[in-house]
């Protein structure tokens, strides 16, 4: 996109974004699913799957060395492109627990969410976690039931599953041809024609060949056999009698959520999903704020001045430069190169600057950009920003500004405490423990009567724990020695301080932010204390 575009180009230009979060459980195919987006969009040639022992080739969204190594999403990642007229903002985050809060932070910046479920397995525990803060967040979800390739279960009782786990009304879209070695391909159920694929002799790396035939032509019974054929008529004929109807208002409303079924890993029913995505999922669309002051205001992406927030940090995305990134999501109003903000944290007007050094993103690899609109997720390197700033381009006094809806922080789970293994290396461990603290990778806690004293750390998850020593050596040359802490649980503190009576066994610290926070060595210790302390209470989410 050139610079040269106007300012009339903006809700032309916002109407065609598309930005959205992958969320799934662990080993459900997302990550393989958002490769295959790059695919079909023209950016790569040939798909990496997360594993591929033969070819040794990685997903392009999982850059990190300790992804690669155990094929798994550790951290979000942004990648921009264009597919099919549309700007596609893709979002793809961890599946594994031990880093939802990196997952529950970046779907605060997404408009719309794609549920991945493995058809063998339906939904999972981190599915629903997944997606109950979507719902929280009146975020639009659209449903991938993935792996049809393989044996799984029946496709109405994953529809039911649905609907039953997760509340949410759910119409399928397309409809399923066999499954595992018979799995033939989707009917679309809006036009009445079966898509049938073909395997390639690439395995998937490459677009899968489709057929389009109507599902009454002579040529379908060819492809069908008669045995597939009689199924697919009475499913069809269960689901326009008992299935529900899709309204794009009751998705956009998060009654409904739309249900495809596919195989990302022979790429069988991508391509017609995600052209149905960019049809359906939603541009971006007004947002709440809080004034300085502390009144309400609704800040709309076509009539605001330009503004933005800080939802990720990352350090050292490339090696050769050890920089750290900011993911910035614009919310509103048109960004330019050389730009001059106003700098907002925590509600306090901190700075302004120029921003000289935007940059668009697939995965590690950046390009400086120029322009960017409502909806694009912008990287900023070094900019000193931390997770929940905000940014804004308006006249007038730094007082009149605005702060966007706080990011949430979720109590962490596992403790411990952690220090350089050769203490010569204290000064490039400090800056790692700065740098990764500052992404939310881990929490540092202090405790409250020695705040001067040496801090440890937190998390949601162990796994966290193992990425951070790993970082520290990998990406600062330097060894630790960790050992974990007898807590299992925290919550923070709501009171006079000075009147709360930790119980034994807990400990009363600080966070990054001074409020204090209890830890526990179990869930009935919390419940044990908050009994002995009726005049305080403790939150689990701030």
């Amino acid at each position: 996109m050139s610079a040269a575009l106007t300012a009339p180009e903006l809700p032309a230009e916002t109407a065609r974004r598309r930005t959205f979060a992958i969320i799934a459980h662990p080993d459900a195919g997302k990550t393989t699913l958002t490769e295959k987006l790059l695919l079909y969009a023209g950016m790569i040639r040939t798909a990496g799957m997360v594993k591929n022992r033969k070819t040794g080739r990685m997903a392009t969204s999982d850059w990190m060395a300790m992804e690669q190594e155990r094929g798994i999403s550790i951290t979000a990642s942004a990648m921009q492109f264009e597919y099919k007229g549309c700007i596609i903002n893709v979002l793809d985050t961890p599946g594994h627990q031990d880093f939802s809060e990196d997952t529950y932070r970046t779907l605060t910046a997404a408009d719309s969410a794609i549920m991945v479920l493995d058809a063998s397995k339906g939904v999972e525990t981190q599915t629903r976690k997944l997606f109950a803060a979507c719902k929280l967040r009146g975020v639009p979800v659209l449903t991938f039931i993935n792996k049809c390739d393989l044996p799984g279960r029946d496709p109405l009782e994953l529809m039911t599953e649905v609907e039953e786990v997760l509340g949410i009304q759910a119409s399928a879209m397309n409809w399923p041809v066999g499954s595992g070695k018979e799995f033939r391909g989707v009917v679309d159920r809006r036009t009445g024609d079966l898509l049938a694929f073909r395997r390639t002799a690439a395995g998937g790396a490459q677009r899968a060949e489709l057929e389009r035939v109507p599902l009454s032509a002579a040529r379908a019974g060819e492809i069908l056999g008669p045995e597939l054929a009689a199924k697919l008529r009475t499913d069809l004929e269960m689901l326009q009698i008992a299935g529900n109807e899709f309204t794009r208002e009751d998705f956009l409303a998060g009654r409904i959520t739309p249900v495809f079924f596919g195989s990302a890993l022979t790429n069988f029913g991508i391509e017609p999903f995600y052209d149905a995505f960019v049809e359906l999922a939603p541009s971006p669309s007004a947002r709440q704020a809080t004034r300085l002051d502390g009144t309400a205001v609704t800040i709309d992406p076509l009539t605001a001045p330009f503004s933005a927030y800080a939802f990720k940090i990352q350090a050292n995305m490339d090696p050769r430069h050890r920089d750290s990134l900011a993911f910035v999501r614009i919310v509103s109003g048109r960004f330019e190169r050389d730009l001059v903000v106003k700098h907002y944290h925590r509600g306090e007007f901190v700075r302004e600057l120029r921003l000289s050094r935007p940059q668009t993103m697939v995965a590690r690899d950046r390009t400086t950009l120029d322009v960017a609109y409502p909806g694009d997720v912008v990287g900023l390197v070094n900019a000193g920003f931390a997770i929940g700033d905000t940014i804004l381009a308006q006249a007038g006094p730094a007082k009149d500004g605005f702060e966007h809806a706080p990011l949430p922080q979720f109590p962490p789970e596992v403790f411990a405490r952690i220090q350089p293994a050769d203490l010569t290396k204290r000064k490039s461990f400090d800056k790692g423990m700065l740098q990764l603290a500052s992404e939310g990778a881990v929490q540092v806690l202090r405790s409250w009567d020695n705040p001067t004293g040496d801090p440890f750390i937190a998390a949601v998850g162990r796994l966290q724990f193992e990425v951070l020593v790993y970082r520290l050596r990998d990406e600062y040359g330097v060894e630790t020695e960790l050992s974990e802490l007898p807590f299992q649980c925290s919550a923070w503190l709501v009171g006079d301080v000075e009147t709360f009576k930790p119980t034994h066994g807990s400990m009363l610290a600080r966070d990054h932010r001074g409020k204090p926070v209890v830890l526990f060595p179990g869930e009935w210790d919390k419940r044990y204390c908050a009994g002995q302390n009726p005049q305080h209470s403790f939150r689990d989410i701030l």
